[in-house]
């Protein structure tokens, strides 16, 4: 058993990171799997249902996700899209701007601690959850899916035999960004962690909210999604680590 002082230490590395994150993200995984009603429930909280009128097919739900049509919403969305973005040109600038200085001027732990950020940017919400997860899960999005006025049926999490043949809704690579942003306290002094960490969360709460809010994704789309990207991170900088070991014992 691992003491108070000895599991912090541990926690200091990003392998234990990288083990402890990647073993919960398969944990919600099961659990959403197993109980599909969960992401139901959360979908019907934000969808408002209309009389269909008398000349529909028996049966028929209709009604829409009234959030995705308020303007100030939407542009929020928009907002955050490009966000994660710009933060990365930003980073990979002061990558470049780093990579120019020499000698005494070089900061090698800049260089890998932006190159990490980077990478995983790219691995995560661009590699792993757009090019990958959402070609392939074949899961529809809310608003597409029977039960809330589309015409695909409801599969749940990580089923993978869904209707949907492309920018399915497992997982959401909005929240898998916003993800993303929160993981970059790490790249901030050890003293700032603390007092920026909180209100970055929250304010990365938001893009995964409105996803929910229009319709666009499920609790468990929104919630993997945010949580690959930390799973993505501390892989990536775990690599980082352990091919620096091996250099030093070259």
């Amino acid at each position: 058993m691992f003491s108070g002082p000895r599991l912090r230490q541990s926690f200091r590395r990003p392998q234990a990171w990288f083990v402890t994150l990647f073993c919960a993200w398969w944990v919600l995984l099961a659990v959403f799997y197993l109980f599909p009603g969960i992401d139901i429930a959360v979908a019907q909280s934000f969808f408002h249902p209309i009389d269909c009128g008398a000349n529909t097919v028996a049966g028929r739900i209709c009604g829409s996700f009234a959030y995705s049509s308020e303007g100030i919403l939407i542009a929020l969305r928009k907002f955050f899209f490009y966000l994660p973005v710009v933060v990365a040109i930003v980073i990979l600038m002061l990558l470049l701007e780093n990579l120019q200085h020499h000698g005494a001027t070089y900061d090698a732990g800049k260089t890998r601690r932006y190159s990490i950020a980077l990478t995983a940017f790219l691995l995560g919400p661009y590699v792993l959850v757009n090019l990958i997860l959402k070609t392939i899960s074949g899961r529809s999005r809310p608003y597409n899916t029977d039960l809330f006025g589309g015409t695909e049926f409801f599969t749940a999490a990580g089923t993978f035999h869904g209707s949907c043949v492309n920018n399915c809704s497992f997982i959401s690579g909005e929240a898998a960004s916003a993800g993303w942003l929160v993981c970059l306290v790490v790249l901030l002094p050890a003293r700032l962690r603390p007092v920026v960490g909180p209100p970055l969360l929250l304010l990365c709460l938001v893009p995964a909210s409105l996803r929910l809010s229009f319709g666009g994704h499920y609790l468990s789309d929104v919630i993997l999604g945010f949580l690959s990207s930390a799973v993505v991170y501390a892989g990536v900088a775990s690599y980082f680590e352990m091919t620096q070991t091996q250099k030093k014992h070259r």
